[in-house]
């Protein structure tokens, strides 16, 4: 089969990707691809580079990439506006879009976070032009949406008008209510809820959770040679009430490293701000990871009691120790030889404490989360559960 999958970059790390690499938005597309690939950041090429590996002809769209849509479109023929370069205020200020559309709906919990992430509004009429011209050029067989915030029923039903292909919708949260899933062959989430959302709703839909990309290993630099206690990598925010609550208890004790966004949020007696070592993208993110003897992980708070968030297979896949709050289904996932998890802020600073002195056992269940993740929790298993649902 032909498979295209569809994703999103947030503008922050647009932002800094162009940053450091100074006139790559003026470089060829298939160069912008390469580097954007390169920063490991996200689902990367992960999912195209594993149906490739099972035979398929895959490729990856970054629909909200204004630099590559314009490479792409010149070297095609297609007239499109030149795009604000990297850093001018146009390219900078993107205005929230899935807090206008999706988030609006929920409750005001989730608005923050549409505000934080900075995602752009769905696509203008320009962007969308050059997009179904990307999809009819490739010709897919199978299309794999992984922003329906950006590409919407709407636009969903435009790309199945181009040859009919099978349309599989992924997403995280429930979407938008209102909405006609019906143009989804297939809707798959790592959270239960979301599935039983769109069932619902009158769509097909089935778990697949998120994962690992074991090459991952074999292109990161050395491991650092610096090393922290514990370390918290991720967003803290208004929808992370609980997050925020064991993070800062864990900063009062022990010499905590945050790195992420969202830390302008909290408010200055907060002591999360003397622990904040600024934003970690891609290959950095890893290895900051893999520099923890404690690596500390908390659901947002809408994740309820399921687990599945992306941070269980980055810090496990890398060989970090991985503390993660406990979920009903985690076991599911990862024993507690694997992963451990606490179940009360007091119960994580405990465990914090027994384990930044038994290195030995903490060593013991970093290796077993690691052949866990690897043998179980990698983007080829996922590409092998998608293409089970659709054959």
């Amino acid at each position: 089969m032909r498979i295209l999958i569809l994703n999103a970059d947030y503008p922050r790390f647009l932002s800094w990707l162009y940053r450091r690499h100074q006139g790559l938005e003026n470089a060829p597309y298939a160069a912008q691809m390469a580097v954007r690939n390169a920063s490991l950041f996200g689902v990367a090429d992960f999912y195209s580079r594993n149906f490739a590996g099972l035979g398929h002809v895959a490729a990856d769209i970054h629909v909200n990439n204004a630099w590559m849509r314009a490479a792409w479109a010149k070297e095609h023929g297609v007239a499109v506006t030149e795009p604000a370069p990297p850093g001018a205020p146009a390219a900078r200020d993107a205005i929230p879009g899935w807090l206008q559309r999706a988030v609006a709906p929920f409750k005001p919990v989730l608005r923050p976070l549409a505000r934080k992430v900075g995602l752009s509004p769905r696509l203008d009429a320009e962007a969308e032009q050059v997009l179904l011209a990307q999809i009819e050029e490739f010709k897919p067989d199978l299309v794999l949406n992984q922003d329906l915030f950006h590409v919407d029923t709407r636009l969903a039903r435009r790309i199945k008008g181009i040859g009919r292909p099978i349309l599989i919708g992924q997403v995280g949260i429930s979407p938008s209510r209102g909405e006609d899933w019906s143009v989804y062959d297939l809707m798959i989430s790592q959270m239960g809820a979301v599935v039983d959302f769109f069932r619902a709703h009158g769509a097909r839909a089935e778990v697949v959770h998120l994962a690992f990309e074991p090459a991952i290993l074999d292109v990161l630099p050395p491991p650092p040679s610096q090393s922290y206690d514990v370390t918290f990598v991720g967003a803290v925010s208004a929808d992370h009430q609980a997050r925020v609550a064991q993070l800062e208890a864990v900063a009062r004790r022990y010499d905590l490293k945050l790195f992420g966004s969202g830390l302008h949020t909290l408010p200055a007696s907060s002591p999360l701000h003397r622990c904040y070592q600024g934003e970690v993208w891609g290959v950095e993110m890893y290895q900051a990871l893999r520099a923890s003897r404690v690596t500390l992980n908390s659901h947002i708070d809408m994740a309820g009691r399921e687990a599945g968030n992306a941070r269980l297979f980055e810090a496990t896949g890398v060989g970090a120790f991985l503390l993660t709050d406990f979920k009903d289904n985690l076991h599911t996932l990862f024993s507690e030889r694997e992963v451990a998890a606490w179940r009360t802020v007091e119960d994580c600073l405990a465990m914090i404490e027994r384990y930044l002195t038994e290195d030995a056992a903490r060593l013991s269940i970093a290796k077993a989360g690691q052949v866990r993740t690897l043998a179980a929790h990698t983007f080829r298993r996922r590409v092998e559960d998608i293409l089970a649902f659709v054959d």
